[in-house]
């Protein structure tokens, strides 16, 4: 059964629900660090949105999302947005990314100058690649 057959729109789901249905150590070393580094709660919401419908979990930081995570069975996909202002940066570093967050950022099409980046964690690599994107857009507070 897949994420939105799972739970539906009248059926929110726990952090932990969401952690079981994932049931990947990825998901939880993201969520810690996030709510390490930048001392933020998640947000669990439902979004009707035709690209990624179903619940998701957004973090946040003084306003600005740091990520959107869409929970997948036995991984997850965490959407980063690079905007105007860390595009210049991201270009310099994307040498230094995994192949497939490289393939990937040459894939995308930017929208109203930013990149969204729809990126499926399935391994410490892509996920190291996540982390250093979230802080290009808002530094760590440590």
């Amino acid at each position: 059964m897949n994420w939105t057959e799972r739970y539906t729109r009248d059926d929110q789901p726990s952090l932990g629900d969401i952690a079981t249905f994932i049931g990947n150590p990825l998901w939880g070393k993201l969520c810690t660090y996030l709510e390490s580094a930048y001392g933020v709660a998640p947000r669990i919401e439902y979004s009707p949105c035709s690209g990624a419908p179903g619940w998701n979990v957004k973090y946040k930081k003084s306003g600005r999302a740091l990520c959107t995570l869409y929970p997948d069975a036995g991984s997850f996909i965490a959407l980063v947005t690079i905007g105007q202002k860390e595009v210049t940066e991201a270009e310099l570093l994307l040498t230094t990314f995994s192949p497939y967050l490289q393939a990937l950022y040459a894939r995308v099409k930017t929208f109203n100058g930013a990149a969204w980046l729809m990126i499926h964690v399935t391994d410490e690599a892509i996920l190291s690649d996540v982390k250093r994107l979230i802080a290009l857009r808002v530094p760590a507070k440590h």
